[in-house]
């Protein structure tokens, strides 16, 4: 399968169309209609009350939270927000939905019409449509005794305390044609929501999980293929692969006509690398939505509007685009600068204290990061400051340390902060120059005449030896440029 997911047979060329439906489960510290704790793996069935219960009798009340996230998300999204929604049931049984109906938006969602723009790994950019959000409230879990899966399980346990996990749910126009554009669409609207901070994005935890519909079509055919979906993929490089796996089976079941290629459900199986057959797909009337009559209808007024729009942080595609504009980045390392909400502030306020863009790239990106992966860190849980950083990258600019200086002192500027100056002076650090520094390579010089016969036979990689002994005997202080000037001119005599 190539890049653009088209397959050349010797009959027909094919192009897939892929749209991704993806729920978010939102950051809400209560549940969507109860006050019961979101608290992730807490005990089976402690985080219940008799409105998540489905029990006779009880009334849901909206979370304004939920609310305000989901207009946030679906401006951050471009889409335009519903002057009036409603709830709506959603009807179907499932032992984990104890009402045997879903409480979400049918007709008259929240927020519609919306796009965003993905980045290629050739670092062109794509638009792709955002047909609907909507809220919802999440299922329970089903959890397989003596099995990972239903089949081959001796019994099966149920868990209640995501039964009303408020959920977005984001429908995307069928605008990808690869499984490198779905996973790349999939990246980037969890970038946007980690920005927000409405969602933390965690696929292991399932706090965002994407469900993919696929087809094949021949080239220049406007009609859609039958459609076929791909449930719960709870990883970027899982929905690349099942993508481009259903994609060769559409397409050599089409070509040579030994399956008929049906509207269903199926599952990616991680360890054979293949999609299997799980259910027939239903379709809208399946569920026979009809409004909720317990939820009154919801109208946003246009001051909340603008106040909710007041608070949207500058979002990772304007990022990317600054720091390639503005600051001269590589499309990539635009992209790897914004891809954190935190770090890209971070890189925002060092540049503001006066430093080089580039140089704070290098550093943010190097050593910083590593340190923070190194141990589990956050940018924000360090001593280092955007204004510290900026002055460590300035007397590294006008001699006063070197880079070498710079990298031994950063993780004591990581634990404990403080003034990079006085740390310097303090632990006399000072790049070494003019008659001090001559007078150690005269020594070095002196006291290595063998090499330095070598060197005037011709031997010229030996500088490389001399500036190495420079740099041992100062410990580093000696600027590197200077010193192999110095010692080339010596050496010439």
């Amino acid at each position: 399968m190539t890049a653009t997911a088209t397959k050349t047979t010797t009959k027909t060329q094919y192009e897939a169309v892929i749209g991704l439906e993806t729920h978010c489960q939102l950051t809400t510290n209560s549940k969507i209609f109860c006050n019961c704790s979101t608290q992730f793996g807490s005990t089976p069935n402690t985080n219940v009350c008799p409105v998540c219960l489905g029990m006779p009798g009880v009334l849901p009340v909206l979370n304004e939270k939920v609310l305000e996230y989901a207009v946030k998300a679906g401006l951050a999204l471009n889409c335009q927000i519903a002057p009036h929604s409603k709830f709506d049931r959603k009807q179907y049984f499932y032992p984990d939905l104890p009402k045997n109906y879903q409480v979400s938006q049918y007709d008259l969602p929240i927020a519609e019409h919306g796009w965003l723009e993905i980045q290629l790994e050739d670092g062109s950019t794509k638009r792709i449509g955002i047909t609907r959000l909507h809220m919802e409230e999440d299922a329970g879990k089903l959890v397989h005794g003596g099995s990972d899966r239903l089949s081959g399980s001796s019994h099966s346990l149920v868990d209640f305390n995501r039964t009303g996990v408020p959920l977005c749910e984001i429908v995307s126009e069928p605008d990808m044609r690869s499984g490198a554009e779905a996973a790349a669409y999939a990246q980037e609207l969890r970038r946007i929501m980690r920005y927000l901070g409405v969602c933390d994005g965690n696929m292991q935890e399932g706090s965002l999980r994407c469900d993919v519909n696929i087809s094949v079509r021949p080239v220049g055919q406007e009609k859609f293929g039958t459609k076929v979906e791909i449930k719960n993929m709870n990883s970027f490089n899982a929905i690349q692969r099942a993508i481009d796996f259903e994609i060769n089976r559409q397409v050599e079941a089409l070509e040579s006509g030994s399956e008929k290629i049906k509207q269903e459900t199926r599952l990616w199986e991680e360890n054979s690398q293949r999609t299997i057959s799980m259910r027939s797909k239903e379709g809208a009337s399946d569920y026979r939505y009809f409004p909720e009559p317990d939820l009154m209808a919801i109208e946003v007024p246009l001051t909340t509007l603008e106040k909710y729009r007041s608070e949207l942080p500058t979002l990772p595609m304007a990022n990317r685009h600054r720091y390639r504009d503005e600051f001269g980045l590589t499309p990539y390392d635009a992209a790897l600068i914004a891809d954190d909400r935190s770090i890209a502030e971070f890189f925002d306020a060092t540049i503001v204290a006066g430093a080089d863009p580039k140089q704070v790239f290098n550093w943010v990106m190097g050593d910083v990061t590593a340190y923070l992966n190194e141990n589990k860190l956050k940018i924000g849980d360090i001593a280092l400051t955007p204004v510290i950083l900026a002055e460590m990258i300035a007397l590294i600019a006008d001699g006063t340390i070197s880079s070498k200086i710079a990298k031994d002192i950063l993780p004591e500027l990581i634990t404990k902060g403080g003034s990079v100056k006085e740390l310097v002076a303090s632990k006399g650090l000072t790049v070494l120059a003019g008659a001090e520094l001559e007078k150690i390579i005269d020594e070095i010089i002196a006291a290595n005449p063998k090499e330095v016969e070598q060197y005037k036979a011709g031997k010229t990689k030996l500088l490389g030896f001399f500036v190495g002994q420079t740099m041992k005997k100062t410990q580093g202080r000696a600027e590197p440029q200077s010193t192999n000037k110095l010692i080339a001119d010596k050496l010439a005599v």
